[in-house]
Formats: C-alpha cells, structure tokens, sequence
C-alpha cells in the first residue's frame, strides 16, 4: 500500500448529494455510500438543536454498539458496549454538556439505548468534544440511518452494512471531512 493510499484509508469524506441538501455520499478510498444528513442541511456555524450538520473536520474518537443487536464491530477503533443506563447531555451550561451521562439524569439528555436501530452501531466524533464549547452543538455521531435517509439531528447515516464495510477501514487515525 503506497503512502497516498494509506492516507486515503484515514480520510472519509462526506459531500452533499446533487439536488439533495439533507442527504449525502461519503467516500472512503475508492468506495462511494449514500448518507443522511441533517434536518437543517449542513452549517458552518452550529448550535445546539439546530437540526444542521456541522462542517466536519474532526477524528473518530471511539465506536459503541448494542450487545443485544449484535457482537462488538470490526474496526481499528476501541468500541463499547451500550447499555439502557446510558445517555448524552446536550443540557447548554451543564458541566457534563456534549459528555456521556448515566440514567436516570436530571438535566436535558439524549438515550444511547433507543428503540429504533440509529445507535446500535455508531462512532463518536471529535465534535466539539476536544475543545469543548457550550452551545455549539452535541451528540455528533457517525450512526445508522432511518429507513428511507431521512434527515439526522445533525449527525451523518448510513445503512448497516455500509456501516460494517466501513468500521474495519477506520481508526483513531481518521479524519472525517464534511464539505
């Protein structure tokens, strides 16, 4: 594998499908996949609730998958296993804001252990979480899509099995680019 190739392992990019501003087409070296995209479309300046995806140019930190759906993802990245007393706080001015939090919370918060299959396998961004500002938006994942690729709430979806073809080509070292 030349070195460019290599990079082009640890780059997924992510562009607006033509006449479609909520769905998408990630690219992954060669490899083309449709995508949902936000309710909002995408924005350079994100805020929470806004329903929009935020231009991206973040690394996938970690994977989380439901046990119950499915045995632990291939990938390069470290995955962990969701649990019911799991959720995401997107409570502005909280401490814990855009952090994992254990249920039952007070505070406004996302559940990671939903009924639908959006979190059974999913990848969180390094949106936000690094450098970490209030309001700027939270829960910026790389997740299953509805059926249909109806609109996210701001985060990017693929089917399932474009989920597994694409986990074992990424890791910790892997730039997701959207625009």
């Amino acid at each position: 594998m030349t070195q460019n190739s290599q990079f082009l392992m640890n780059l997924v990019t992510i562009h607006t499908k033509p006449g479609n501003p909520l769905q998408g087409l990630i690219k992954l070296g060669l490899k083309t996949f449709p995508c949902a995209l936000g309710r909002s479309g995408i924005t350079s300046q994100k805020r929470e609730g806004d329903g929009a995806t935020p231009l991206l140019d973040c690394k996938a930190l970690y994977g989380f998958y439901r046990p119950d759906k499915g045995p632990k993802p291939i990938s390069r990245l470290p995955f962990i296993a969701l649990h019911p007393s799991m959720g995401w706080c997107d409570e502005k001015g909280h401490a814990l804001y855009n952090r994992p939090v254990k249920l039952p919370f007070k505070s406004s918060h996302e559940k990671m252990w939903r009924d639908d299959e959006l979190y059974d396998i999913g990848v969180v961004l390094d949106f936000n979480i690094s450098s970490r500002m209030q309001n700027m938006g939270s829960a910026i994942f790389f997740h299953i899509a509805r059926p249909g690729f109806t609109p996210t709430e701001g985060c990017v979806a693929v089917r399932p099995n474009v989920m597994r073809q694409i986990l074992p080509l990424i890791g910790r070292d892997t730039i997701f680019k959207l625009g």
